[in-house]
């Protein structure tokens, strides 16, 4: 993944391209013109180089490419693909993308793992998506966890962790992350993905839910002591924002590619509130 921000939009390495849109999703859920357009107009904007990919499932494609006629963006759309059609689904999706090259690239292609993450299964996600493409799979957490988040990375792909949602099911623990850092940190030149309820930069608990939500400058500064031998659930647990900027932001370069490296990206409908926190804790 390139970490270099294109231009004079100078985005330090730690969040450059760290924000992947998933206002097609839950809890945007926005309509297609209107994901499409807040996209766009984000990438033209002054903190483009921390804007990722457009998240578009599988199912959508079809108006995804009838909206994008109608725009006529000036480059090709970068897109992960979320499938939500099943694997054997993957073939023809990638398809679709691939003659509509004009204006679309596909970067990603992202799929919930079988119950069960067999050597099969994950043979067939290798066989389906392009070398070239960033082959993302989420295992599901419960008994044998983090089996099978060992068994997707010695496949060549990205795990990818669920840090919330519509149940406190949904939500892992601190101590599930960090488990979760110390397998994929082990593995040399594991990378991996991060999604749902990620709102803000740190950890807080919704007022109107109840849940407890990790936020992802904790899960950087997580990232950073898991490299370095630190305190990682200390990290993840601490909802003292300007503690968590100071030790984010006097990371060096190399530091915060490597970071980088092992927290890739996360998805996010929220990537104007995601870019103020960042300006309001100096990190931008």
């Amino acid at each position: 993944m390139e970490l270099t921000p294109p231009g004079p939009r100078g985005i330090p390495p730690l969040f450059t391209r760290l924000i992947d849109d998933s206002a097609l999703f839950a809890p945007a859920n926005a309509a297609m013109p209107v994901a499409l357009r807040f996209y766009l107009d984000a990438r033209a904007g002054d903190r483009a180089g921390a804007l990722g990919l457009f998240l578009c499932p599988a199912s959508r494609l079809p108006e995804l490419i009838t909206e994008l006629i109608k725009i006529r963006p000036a480059t090709p759309l970068p897109i992960s693909l979320i499938i939500d059609t099943g694997l054997g689904g993957v073939p023809k999706a990638i398809s679709i993308v691939e003659s509509r090259d004009e204006m679309l690239t596909l970067r990603m292609v992202e799929m919930p793992a079988p119950s069960d993450v067999d050597e099969v299964w994950l043979e067939r996600v290798s066989e389906f998506v392009p070398e070239d493409v960033v082959r993302v799979v989420e295992p599901r957490r419960g008994k044998g966890w983090l089996d099978g988040v060992r068994k997707v990375i010695e496949h060549g792909s990205w795990p990818k962790i669920r840090c919330g949602g519509l149940s406190s099911e949904n939500f892992p623990s601190v101590d599930e992350v960090a488990d979760f850092y110390a397998v994929v940190a082990g593995i040399t030149g594991a990378s991996f993905k991060a999604t749902n309820s990620l709102h803000r930069a740190v950890r807080h608990t919704d007022t109107e839910s109840g849940f407890t939500h990790h936020g992802f400058l904790n899960l950087l500064v997580a990232a950073g002591r898991c490299l370095a031998g630190g305190d990682v659930r200390d990290a993840l647990a601490s909802t003292d924002g300007p503690a968590l900027a100071a030790e984010a932001a006097s990371l060096s370069d190399p530091a915060a590619k490597a970071v980088r490296e092992l927290f890739a990206c996360y998805g996010s409908a929220t990537f104007p509130d995601a870019v103020a926190e960042l300006e309001e804790l100096a990190l931008l």
